[in-house]
């Protein structure tokens, strides 16, 4: 029996995690989850109201991402999940229990990010608080050996294939 993979786009808000996503998905033939669907009512209201999110509210939300791998890995899909998964204990939260999930880091600097997010309309995700993300952020390092950074200063197509070619071989 195959064992389903599941691939985190990982990254701040507005590096083009859904844009991208949506993309790769159609491209490779595989199952999409945005995991801001997979917010609590509290954590959407908290941030609808500009507050940054905490440990605690995203507690329960990284729980349902690495069920959502899990779900994956279980049925033998191959799926993308979209999260910001910021921290290594988010990441590392999610890797509890799944045994094929790698990350896929849209890597940006904050200038870049800010000039994407200003032209971003009806996302609940406010300008002011990139800063607490970025601030948040702590980049994948050489131990995460599951992660592949993908530099996201280019255009869109570019970004997209940079992700295709980096999931592709493993799919197989």
């Amino acid at each position: 029996m195959s064992i389903g993979k599941s691939f985190i786009l990982m990254g701040v808000s507005s590096t083009g995690k859904t844009s991208v996503g949506t993309e790769i998905v159609k491209q490779l033939g595989m199952k999409l989850i945005d995991g801001d669907d997979l917010h609590p009512r509290a954590n959407i209201i908290k941030m609808r109201e500009g507050q940054p999110l905490n440990d605690e509210d995203r507690a329960p939300w990284l729980e349902r991402i690495r069920d959502a791998a899990f779900s994956l890995e279980q049925k033998s899909e191959k799926g993308i999940i979209i999260c910001s998964a910021l921290k290594k204990k988010y990441r590392d939260q999610i890797r509890e229990g799944n045994k094929d999930v790698k990350f896929i880091y849209l890597q940006g600097d904050f200038d870049l990010v800010l000039s994407r997010m200003q032209k971003r309309k009806g996302h609940y995700m406010k300008v002011d608080m990139l800063k607490s993300q970025f601030a948040t952020l702590e980049e994948p390092q050489a131990d995460e050996t599951d992660v592949i950074h993908i530099d996201i200063d280019a255009p869109f197509e570019t970004v997209v294939a940079r992700c295709v070619a980096a999931i592709k071989p493993f799919l197989d």
